[in-house]
């Protein structure tokens, strides 16, 4: 699979500082912010700073300084928000998975009890 990554995306814009957002965390390599439409008391975007399509992209593509930058970012997501209680990270991937945004990114929402994500 190939992944084309396009720059003009919502995301990207968003790290180049062209559309403000609400910081969480910041690190080298990973921006958080409050999503604009939470569906949770809790609702965070972590996203890589580098230019990765979706979760499957930048498992394959991102270098280990990344992924590890990546995913201490979603930690200190977790702590800062205080979702002791627990929380659900989600990564929609293309269209089947109903992915808005062709840039990489984790939802971790929490904040409250979540219901099933499929019917037991």
């Amino acid at each position: 699979m190939t992944f084309d990554y396009d720059d003009r995306n919502i995301f990207a814009r968003i790290l180049r500082g062209e559309i403000p957002n609400s910081t969480v965390f910041e690190n080298d390599h990973a921006l958080a912010f409050k999503d604009i439409a939470p569906q949770a008391p809790v609702h965070v975007l972590v996203i890589p700073k580098g230019p990765y399509v979706s979760l499957d992209h930048f498992a394959a593509a991102a270098s280990a300084d990344e992924q590890v930058g990546f995913f201490q970012a979603v930690a200190e997501v977790c702590r800062i928000s205080g979702v002791d209680e627990g929380f659900r990270a989600i990564a929609n991937t293309r269209s089947h998975g109903v992915q808005d945004v062709p840039h990489f990114h984790l939802h971790i929402l929490g904040g409250t009890r979540l219901g099933r994500m499929l019917p037991a």
